[in-house]
């Protein structure tokens, strides 16, 4: 068994996919095995089977259509031989070691799940850390740009001392550590989401038995584009998500 495994799923990007996989490679030390799995959800011709060929403990997958966030990551659940597995986005840099003390922190904790600090390019902390989604709070963050700031910096935890560590609703799904054991209990993520709400369903679900938990000891850099914010297909994508996660959850919606 290998102390950690990562899923990466790519889709048109081959070379935010190259940049985080090097940066793990880089400042993972050598101590800690791992296997690195690239699903190419991908639909035009690339060179990622052959740039990632040079790296030892990367296994390419190309699935010949776009299964989506949630079904891509689930398919090496049947592969995965780990203590750890991450969840983890290609527009992720890690600058130093980020797993190392992440699992000695999910051992210390003996939490099920935790987050890491993550930050913007220029070191700020980003909104990734969330109570659990209401239709109203998902309606005001959609569609009201203006008002309702104590219900929005509520929502994102804003009032929250990011020095200590504590439990988390909701942490955004650029970059999740899980128990590997655990993930293949829960069926990995629910594929009735294609894209968006599969990461809150996953940490409802994570919560419901264990425990998601902030660390504030570590830190990637997260390169967050907001897709559903520039693309009405994104968008309308979004919107769907959140339909099924509170029809899912019996919200009234």
């Amino acid at each position: 068994m290998k102390d950690l495994s990562i899923s990466i799923v790519a889709y048109n990007n081959e070379e935010d996919v190259l940049a985080v996989v090097r940066s793990v490679e880089e400042h993972t030390p050598s101590f800690v095995s791992k296997d690195i799995y690239v699903i190419d959800n991908g639909t035009k011709k690339n060179g990622l089977s052959e740039a990632l060929s040079g790296f030892s403990d990367v296994t390419y997958i190309h699935t010949g259509k776009n299964l989506g966030f949630g079904a891509g990551h689930n398919r090496v659940l049947e592969l995965l031989d780990s203590k750890y597995h991450a969840i983890v986005n290609p527009d992720i840099l890690l600058k130093k070691d980020a797993f190392t003390p992440l699992m000695d922190f999910m051992e210390k904790e003996g939490c099920g799940m935790a987050v890491p600090k993550i930050l913007n390019d220029d070191g700020k902390l980003q909104a990734a850390y969330r109570l659990e989604p209401t239709p109203f709070d998902m309606f005001i963050r959609m569609f009201v740009k203006h008002g309702f700031k104590a219900r929005k910096d509520k929502h994102i935890m804003r009032d929250m001392d990011y020095s200590k560590p504590f439990r988390v609703p909701f942490a955004q799904g650029c970059f999740l550590l899980i128990k590997t054991e655990l993930f293949k209990e829960l069926k990995g993520f629910d594929e009735r989401f294609f894209l968006y709400m599969e990461d809150a369903d996953l940490c409802k679900r994570v919560n419901s038995v264990d425990r998601l938990m902030y660390c504030p000891y570590v830190s990637v850099i997260h390169r967050w584009e907001k897709g559903s914010h520039k693309s009405l297909r994104l968008f309308s994508l979004h919107v769907s998500s959140m339909i099924k996660y509170f029809r899912k959850w019996k919200h009234v919606v």
